[in-house]
């Protein structure tokens, strides 16, 4: 991390646990669970990465916390709250979207050629504007 404000900060997200996440619905209080670090969570997400294939991956983008793109810190410091276009990627079917620096540098760059188009910023322009030549 370039940021100095965000490298100040980047222990807290590893020691953060599930748990001190306040916004747990009731249920969820009374249930018995496994703690969960972000650290865990990191790991479980870059091995999810290893099995999406990027000849068949499907990939979307979205506005979101340059600094917590899962959103999992609903209290990020105000400091470090930074908006910015976050990638993802997932095995076609499933409901589990993985962060493109998840993922192996080999995949992230095989899905960046692949979709450059539907990725690029802002998106179809480049596809626009060659319509609008051809058109003329």
């Amino acid at each position: 991390m370039g940021n100095p404000t965000a490298a100040k900060y980047g222990r807290y997200y590893e020691e953060t646990k599930m748990e001190d996440v306040e916004e747990l619905t009731q249920t969820t209080k009374d249930v018995p669970t496994v703690e969960v670090t972000m650290k865990y969570l990191q790991a479980l997400r870059q091995a999810v990465g290893l099995h999406i294939d990027p000849e068949t991956a499907e990939v979307d983008w979205i506005y979101a916390q340059a600094l917590d793109p899962y959103g999992n810190h609903p209290n990020l410091p105000e400091e470090l709250q930074q908006v910015g276009r976050e990638y993802f990627a997932r095995s076609p079917g499933s409901d589990v979207w993985i962060l493109f620096y998840d993922l192996p540098e080999a995949t992230r760059d095989a899905l960046w050629k692949k979709h450059k188009r539907a990725l690029a910023f802002p998106a179809g322009l480049e596809f626009a504007a060659a319509n609008r030549k051809t058109n003329k």
